[in-house]
């Protein structure tokens, strides 16, 4: 006969509590979500050709679950794919995962957004103007740090400046380019169409693109990259063709990712805290930023800001 008073109850879950602590037992994510019939699994979902914006939007993702049951997914797409959208609702209803945070572009598509409402499943968008409810952005500004550099080059004296930008999937391209238009022509420089190109926020077209530009005659004294990755293709050719930064030619980037540091002279660029948009992104899908007391705003901006270094000078005379 099994005895189950209250006391021989009582004693069975002490001793079971006293083993799983002696043991370090811990539940799995993945079996806790079966049984509450959802996963515990965040799912980031990218489409950038930037290798360090990946690593550091993920690394801002795990900032936050730090001390969680949550695990990261993190899942690649190509928005040019004819089954995009089709690879996409498999994964998240394959997966039932508790929440998706969309890094730029696939942020950007409302087709993305609203299939993501019919499963009811929680996102947080990333990009650069607001596109939804302040609970569900983190918005970045791109424009006004594009701003940001084109003053700086402009009152360097640079009058021949050139500029390549994101590929046209990307607003942040736009916003970018948009931004620094707009400043220039604040302080009456013109942005040239020869010297206006386009990228793809990679290394091969920053050089690509570089070559171009630099063939010109006059060729541009000043050249901003819509990002440090295209940034480091234009000192490279920049290299080869013996040209010297900042003495011969300026150079600014964007994003302010390692890569900044590691050339030389240090790039100068626009700093957009990746890791911490990740953080910021990951609490509002937990919602911990509607917490009393939380030292995060609902409203969250991120504010870019321009970090001069030694890749831009006065214009060579």
């Amino acid at each position: 006969m099994i005895n189950d008073s209250p006391f021989v109850k009582e004693e069975t879950r002490l001793k079971v509590n006293a083993i799983i602590r002696e043991v370090g037992f811990e539940p799995d994510p993945q079996a806790r979500g079966l049984a509450f019939r959802r996963s515990f699994l965040i799912g980031m979902i990218y489409d950038n050709p930037t290798p360090q914006y990946v690593v550091n939007m993920q690394q801002g993702i795990l900032d936050a679950m730090r001390g969680t049951s949550y695990g990261l997914l993190v899942h690649p797409c190509e928005r040019s794919s004819l089954t995009y959208l089709a690879d996409l609702r498999s994964f998240i209803e394959r997966q039932k995962l508790f929440g998706v945070i969309l890094t730029p572009s696939i942020s950007e598509d409302e087709r993305m957004v609203k299939m993501l409402r019919e499963f009811e499943c929680p996102y947080v968008r990333v990009a650069s103007v607001m596109l939804d409810k302040p609970s569900s952005m983190v918005v970045t500004h791109d424009a006004d740090g594009a701003m940001e550099a084109a003053q700086h080059l402009a009152d360097l004296g640079h009058e021949r400046i050139a500029h390549i930008s994101g590929p046209p999937s990307f607003r942040s391209a736009h916003e970018r380019r948009r931004g620094f238009r707009e400043a220039l022509a604040q302080r009456g420089v013109k942005l040239r169409p020869s010297f206006d190109r386009e990228g793809d926020y990679t290394f091969d077209s920053g050089i690509a693109v570089a070559r171009e530009l630099l063939a010109l005659k006059p060729r541009p004294t000043a050249i901003f990259a819509g990002n440090d990755e295209m940034a480091a293709g234009v000192f490279k050719v920049a290299h080869e063709l013996g040209l010297e930064i900042p003495r011969d030619l300026s150079v600014v980037g964007f994003d302010d990712s390692a890569t900044a540091l590691r050339l030389w002279p240090v790039l100068t660029s626009v700093r957009l805290p990746v890791r911490d948009m990740g953080t910021i992104a990951t609490d509002k899908l937990f919602g911990r930023l509607s917490k009393k007391n939380s030292p995060v705003s609902e409203e969250t901006d991120i504010i870019p800001k321009l970090i001069i270094r030694e890749s831009t000078a006065a214009p060579p005379k």
